[in-house]
């Protein structure tokens, strides 16, 4: 068994994490996500290591000690050496699993003195609003609309603080190539930061069972480089009363 996971160790260094399937999860976008996802990926490929051994011990047992005839079988007590490696390896797989948990939780976890832009996120029955409070050049909102969903424009290589707040009940901010959710719980400001490393149009949702419209509450991200994205902030900050992402953007003249 403790060669079985040390060929499997071996294995694993040997390749990197775009030749191991992703088990589901999407490409991520963030320099987060590109911890999470090989974390993800090893907890899936040793749950299958397990599963077969555990599996192929019960299909031996099962071919190997069949009943062949009326005769009771030889009982056996007391195995010392099984008994403790099935109480050792749970601990010693736990063990690692919460280690790895810990250690990435803390990373995303991680708040920097001064990111490079702030975005309050506002979840609310039943849309969203998104206010630029700092690293632009005057405060911007974007806020939904019925049948209109808001779209959310950040900037590549740039550390974003998001500052979440709910004035009813609890949704869930959730962008899934982020490979992050967190919920926006009312009377309580949760924070996160992300740095986003690949330019592009995503979706993201409210992954919260929040109420009877919750399926209503989808957002769209626009992520764009840092250039692209200075030349969004001037032409949404000649607007008074704020502006869609969308007129900001052909005001602006990009092409992203």
């Amino acid at each position: 068994m403790t060669g079985l996971f040390g060929l499997l160790l071996v294995a694993a260094t040997g390749c990197s994490k775009n030749d191991v399937p992703r088990f589901g999860f999407p490409k991520p976008i963030t320099v987060q996500g590109d911890r999470v996802l090989p974390f993800w990926q090893g907890s899936v490929i040793a749950a299958l290591v397990v599963g077969v051994f555990v599996w192929g011990l019960i299909f031996w047992c099962v071919i190997a000690y069949r009943k062949t005839s009326d005769e009771l079988p030889r009982q056996v007590r007391y195995n010392l050496p099984i008994e403790i490696l099935y109480t050792a390896m749970p601990l010693i797989i736990i063990g690692v699993l919460f280690y790895y948990t810990a250690v990435i939780e803390n990373f995303e976890d991680k708040q920097t003195p001064h990111p490079g832009l702030t975005i309050g996120v506002i979840g609310y029955k039943w849309n969203w609003q998104f206010n630029y409070t700092a690293g632009t050049t005057k405060p911007l909102s974007v806020n939904g609309r019925e049948g209109e969903p808001p779209e959310l424009v950040l900037p590549t290589d740039t550390t974003i603080r998001f500052i979440e707040s709910s004035p009813d009940v609890i949704h869930s901010f959730w962008v899934p190539s982020f490979l992050f959710k967190r919920d926006v719980i009312p009377g309580r400001d949760n924070q996160f930061e992300l740095t986003i490393t690949k330019p592009g149009e995503y979706i993201g949702r409210c992954a919260e069972l929040c109420g009877v419209d919750h399926d209503r509450m989808s957002f769209e991200v626009r992520v764009l480089s840092k250039a692209d994205f200075a030349k969004w902030q001037a032409a949404a900050a000649q607007s008074q009363n704020g502006v869609s992402p969308q007129a900001a953007l052909s005001a602006a003249g990009s092409n992203s």
